[in-house]
């Protein structure tokens, strides 16, 4: 009878054990998955996912690190990229990945770099699908300092929804191999510019990468962070002022490489590259700094989709995005600004080794917010991105979800469910 019970005590007990492990396998939450407050367009599209990393060399670069008594020599700058894209999955086949990344910043010894990992829902090297190519192309452009994989929710979520997502890897600019900031003020908009310039090359017929005929580079769209966010408005229009070539040149031991990228400037005109279509700036930092005057935001005229924290203590609110947001007088334009938010406003949730105690807090806070949940933050902007983003490059009719009241609580957003539309603002000018 003793052994009867025990051994129906123990069958009980395996059962609820396995079913506890089920279901929390069932209920894994990764990076970019749906809250249940999450708005309508935040779900993901109807494509599987594939991933795959490609290593390119910008030849003949200027480095501006090396400057020295009036003389910059050249170098040649590898920056590596992942590209996300619709794939062939099979049904038995787990949409996983594992990405590595690490914390820590290589040139500071009180922050030294810890590897971890973290899941995200897409194959490796799956096959592309083809079938309905070419996509329109989404280059992401992270902050200082930080990776091509800081934002891996919104590439595996874009991807999802028929676009190919090249996220950079920026040279002297990520946690592994941080450098003088000089270089990342020089180099950011010319980084994007060039990796649009070899997807481009990378998807006509014959080249030889799995990219041949998947995308399609005269329909693009630019997304930067932070400093992918100077980059990216620099690149589409907006030239830097006098201010900012005079603190690159003391930053720099006197280099004059930025002026190329002046407003004004006949060489800067002509690196205007038409293949961009819209931009989506988070926490753009640099007006903050003088890196524009109004000559400089006035050359922005694509439509551009700012998003900000009303109390961001990096690239600041009124004197900085609002500010910039304000001067693009010619260019369709939206803002979009969490209330009380700081400048983490576009980056994955912090992993949980950034949780374990007596690490630096700027592990956690390269990540976080200490007011908003990042997954929520997340789920907001893949909802804003989609309706952005399809609107100008795939021609969706998507309007309705960019026509809001400014002030969320005065009614309820355009999918959102019920009491969620909270803590947020949105504005909206057309071009002058």
């Amino acid at each position: 009878m003793v052994n009867f019970v025990q051994k129906t005590l123990l069958s009980a007990l395996f059962c609820l054990t396995f079913t506890v492990l089920l279901f929390a396998q069932s209920t894994e939450f990764i990076y970019g998955d749906l809250l249940p407050d999450a708005p309508e367009l935040a779900k993901r599209g109807e494509y599987k996912v594939g991933v795959q990393t490609i290593n390119l060399v910008h030849k003949n670069q200027l480095n501006v690190l090396k400057h020295k008594d009036g003389v910059t020599p050249t170098y040649d700058r590898p920056l590596t990229v992942e590209v996300w894209y619709p794939a062939l999955v099979s049904p038995q086949q787990k949409e996983i990945v594992v990405y590595e990344e690490v914390m820590g910043n290589s040139n500071d010894p009180k922050r030294p770099l810890k590897p971890f990992t973290f899941k995200g829902r897409s194959v490796r090297k799956a096959v592309a699908k083809k079938e309905e190519a070419p996509y329109p192309l989404v280059i992401i452009s992270h902050g200082y300092t930080g990776s091509r994989y800081l934002l891996t929710y919104l590439a595996e979520n874009l991807a999802s929804k028929g676009y190919v997502v090249a996220a950079i890897d920026h040279t002297e600019s990520t946690f592994r191999d941080v450098a003088n900031f000089a270089s990342t003020l020089y180099h950011r908009p010319l980084d994007q510019l060039f990796v649009l310039d070899e997807m481009d090359r990378l998807s006509q017929k014959g080249s030889g990468s799995f990219l041949s005929g998947l995308l399609d580079a005269k329909n693009t769209g630019l997304i930067g962070y932070s400093m992918g966010g100077y980059g990216a408005l620099n690149a589409t229009g907006a030239g830097f002022s006098k201010t900012a070539l005079q603190s690159f040149k003391a930053m720099s031991g006197g280099s004059e490489a930025l002026a190329e990228r002046l407003a004004g400037s006949e060489a800067y005109a002509k690196t205007q590259d038409e293949r961009i279509k819209a931009v989506v700036a988070f926490a753009p930092w640099g007006m903050n700094a003088g890196a524009w005057d109004s000559t400089g935001l006035a050359g922005l005229t694509r439509p551009t989709f700012f998003v900000a924290g009303s109390e961001d203590d990096i690239s600041k609110y009124e004197k900085g995005i609002k500010a910039i947001y304000e001067g693009a007088r010619h260019a369709n334009r939206y803002l979009l600004t969490y209330q009380n938010a700081r400048h983490n406003v576009a980056p994955n949730p912090a992993p949980p080794e950034a949780l374990a105690q007596g690490l630096p807090i700027d592990e956690y806070l390269r990540y976080a917010d200490s007011v908003w949940d990042t997954r929520r933050i997340n789920n907001i902007n893949q909802h804003f991105v989609t309706a952005f983003l399809g609107i100008h490059l795939k021609k969706q009719d998507l309007n309705e979800y960019l026509q809001l009241k400014e002030k969320a609580v005065d009614g309820i957003w355009k999918g959102f469910k019920p009491r969620t539309s909270i803590g947020l603002e949105f504005r909206h000018h057309d071009a002058n």
